[in-house]
């Protein structure tokens, strides 16, 4: 099968696309045919050496999220019969033309959703549903400030937390970015170009979705409530930080960290039963954001546009 293959760390020269074996299939696991696969910033982070892939996935084949059709079933499988569609996150190897998973992992595709819209799915908004319900106790009537709303991530929380009955607030370098985000949402646009965000928010926050890391942690204590929750699921902007604590205390802050990637198979399998119980009957109205659909051929493209933060929504790969 192809694959997209990393040839070392390094800038997107360092992206190739090989033949490699396809995965075995062992008990109560399904093997996939991947029509279309989402880019995170992950992949990028990896294919610097900054981010190893998790024991057990492959080691230089990227990719976290899939969409496809069930084409093989071992021993154990009920869930899913070949042909099925279904979509999911992985560790690793999700750019490739199949990838092996448990059958408790893959979530149905909803009818409605075309594999490219599917493959947007997984990782945004597994991310966005478990940072604001299960880490950011999200209440109905809260405010919710979201960094880098323009970004997968944050095109699906803002959908959530209109869903949920809270406002969205959402900050984003690119007054353009937080022009479009409205149309999901976003009720209060915060443009970072010029400086810091504290001043800008208005009333104390509940809730925080945070990609920026140290640089923020600051002004991200400072604007929040008494009880707030404050979400860390990234550190774009660096992993270092020189603050007081004294808010968190005098607040009675919640700081809490969270990422997909490294969670153990009874983690992931009980995070999809609660999307696909809780979420999924919800597709549509809820979407996912799709800002460029491009073939994996054209991948060190993608790349390249998502460092530069030309993206909007996710970028889906097809084969």
């Amino acid at each position: 099968m192809r694959a997209v293959i990393y040839e070392g760390a390094g800038g997107p020269e360092v992206i190739t696309i090989g033949e490699v074996p396809k995965p075995e299939v062992g008990k109560d696991h399904i093997r996939v045919r991947v029509h279309a696969a989402g880019l995170n910033r992950a992949d990028l982070i990896q294919r610097r050496g900054q981010y190893a892939a998790p024991h057990g996935w492959p080691a230089n084949i990227p990719g976290l999220e899939y969409a496809g059709e069930v084409e093989a079933v071992r021993p154990g499988v009920t869930r899913w019969r070949v042909g099925d569609r279904v979509m999911g996150l992985v560790g690793g190897g999700a750019h490739s033309e199949a990838v092996v998973v448990h059958q408790d992992e893959a979530i149905a595709i909803p009818a409605a959703l075309s594999f490219v819209e599917a493959a947007a799915v997984p990782e945004a908004f597994l991310t966005a549903y478990d940072g604001l319900m299960a880490r950011g106790r999200l209440a109905r009537g809260e405010r919710v400030l979201i960094h880098a709303v323009g970004s997968g991530v944050g095109t699906a929380a803002t959908q959530l937390v209109r869903h949920y009955g809270a406002t969205a607030l959402g900050t984003s370098r690119q007054p353009a970015k937080l022009a479009r985000a409205r149309e999901y949402g976003l009720e209060i646009g915060i443009d970072t170009s010029g400086g810091s965000f504290r001043d800008q928010v208005g009333d104390p926050v509940h809730v925080i979705l945070d990609v920026l890391g140290g640089p923020a942690l600051a002004d991200n204590l400072a604007v929040l409530a008494p009880l707030g929750r404050l979400v860390m699921l990234g550190h774009l902007q660096g992993n270092q930080a020189d603050v007081s604590l004294e808010p968190i205390l005098r607040k009675r802050l919640t700081v809490v960290g969270s990422v997909m990637r490294t969670r153990s198979l009874e983690e992931r399998i009980a995070l999809v039963a609660d999307f696909s119980a809780q979420v999924l009957p919800h597709f549509p109205p809820l979407r996912a954001v799709i800002g460029s659909t491009l073939p994996m051929s054209d991948l060190a493209l993608a790349h390249g546009a998502m460092e530069r933060d030309e993206s909007f929504g996710k970028t889906v790969l097809t084969w």
